[in-house]
């Protein structure tokens, strides 16, 4: 196993995003989440460190660093909002897209707004049949008289009404073998056709928006095609499988050390039988399950970001990253509650709301059984 040590830069950055956190997303995180408000003034500032477009080359208007730094904005941010969490971790995954896939006419058109946070996006695979069966996908683009004709609906999208530019992956026809033929196109907001449908009214991961995304005769140029004609399946898994699930993962993170913080903060301050909370075994013991929870998510979080920064295979090692720390952020939310009692339901404390999000993000870039499914194969094929 590859080890690594963040870096001089790395803190100074972690710290950055931390102040950044604690003085625009603390103090509001709550009335987001009661109103499922998503707080899109906050991208371009956000661009304005080097958030949103924390993976892109300075050339296009990035920051030129990599997937570690990624996930430490991701993990400092999700701690207090994991609903902008998400709205941001899906910016990155449109914006990936055109990075990895784009010409390089499309990334110059494209990358500097959505680096500096000017210009949101997002990417719309799932459908009403279910968001794993990519091959399964009923959205379809017509070539007609040298445009593409798109119609269809596309279901749970996060950001699908305040995306500027969304990357819909949708069939082109079919192949030799019968099977969909996919391919990816970049969709402006406001093309005749495009519009977004129903919002959802969501358990958890408030302060994101996420609902339908309906297209009726979109229609686009060739130059609105992300790589090739039948990269779709390609673009999707890469985007989904190597930065969603890694997104995911660190909000998680985010989640599991917002637990840890709370807990210790509480049992610190309760007085109980004379004694803070803290000083009773069975809290220290709860403490610890949560310590070793977060620790261990944490070392797969960043472990496998580490392998991205490399250029080496991780689809894998995120998708052990995203289900271990997706679940023990359920166990450690859970757990909190119980040691806080009759405080860890009242609202004012965020402990209920750490429950929810970690419970929502289980199933985005796919449930734990997927997860499980990918492991698995990964594993007897290597063995």
């Amino acid at each position: 196993m590859q080890f690594f040590q963040f870096t001089r830069e790395q803190e100074m950055l972690r710290k950055a995003v931390r102040e950044f956190a604690e003085a625009e997303i603390a103090p509001k995180a709550a009335e987001w989440d009661e109103k499922d408000y998503c707080p899109i003034e906050l991208f371009p500032k956000m661009g304005e460190m080097g958030i949103t477009g924390v993976f892109v080359p300075e050339e296009y208007g990035g920051a030129g660093l990599g997937h570690v730094e990624r996930a430490i904005c991701l993990e400092e941010i999700s701690k207090y909002s994991a609903g902008l969490g998400i709205a941001l971790m899906t910016h990155h995954l449109g914006l990936s897209s055109i990075l990895y896939f784009g010409t390089e006419e499309q990334k110059k058109k494209y990358l500097p707004e959505l680096a500096a946070g000017t210009k949101i996006a997002g990417l719309a695979v799932t459908e009403p049949g279910g968001g794993s069966d990519l091959m399964g996908i009923k959205s379809k683009a017509e070539e007609k008289d040298g445009k593409w004709v798109i119609n269809g609906r596309k279901c749970f999208i996060t950001n699908s009404h305040i995306a500027d530019y969304n990357v819909l992956v949708v069939s082109i026809g079919k192949d030799q073998k019968g099977h969909n033929l996919m391919a990816a196109f970049i969709i402006k907001k406001g093309t005749p056709g495009y519009t977004p449908g129903r919002k959802e009214n969501k358990f958890g991961l408030r302060g994101s928006v996420t609902g339908d995304i309906n297209c009726v005769n979109v229609t686009v140029g060739s130059e609105a095609m992300l790589g090739g004609s039948g990269d779709g399946i390609k673009i999707a898994m890469k985007s989904i499988g190597e930065v969603g699930r890694a997104g995911m993962a660190a909000i998680g993170v985010g989640i599991l050390r917002g637990c840890l913080e709370e807990a210790v903060k509480f049992a610190n301050e309760r007085i109980i039988y004379g004694k803070p909370l803290s000083k009773i075994q069975s809290i220290q013991f709860n403490i610890a399950e949560t310590r070793l929870e977060y620790e261990s998510a944490r070392l797969l979080l960043y472990h496998a970001a580490s392998m991205k920064d490399e250029n080496l295979p991780c689809t894998t090692e995120f998708g052990m990253a995203k289900w271990y720390a997706t679940e023990a952020a359920v166990n450690a939310s859970k757990r909190t509650m119980d040691l806080m009692g009759g405080y860890g339901v009242i609202n004012e404390y965020p402990v209920g709301r750490f429950l929810r999000d970690a419970q929502a993000a289980i199933p985005s870039g796919g449930t734990t059984d997927i997860q499980k499914i990918i492991i698995g194969r990964d594993t007897i094929n290597k063995n």
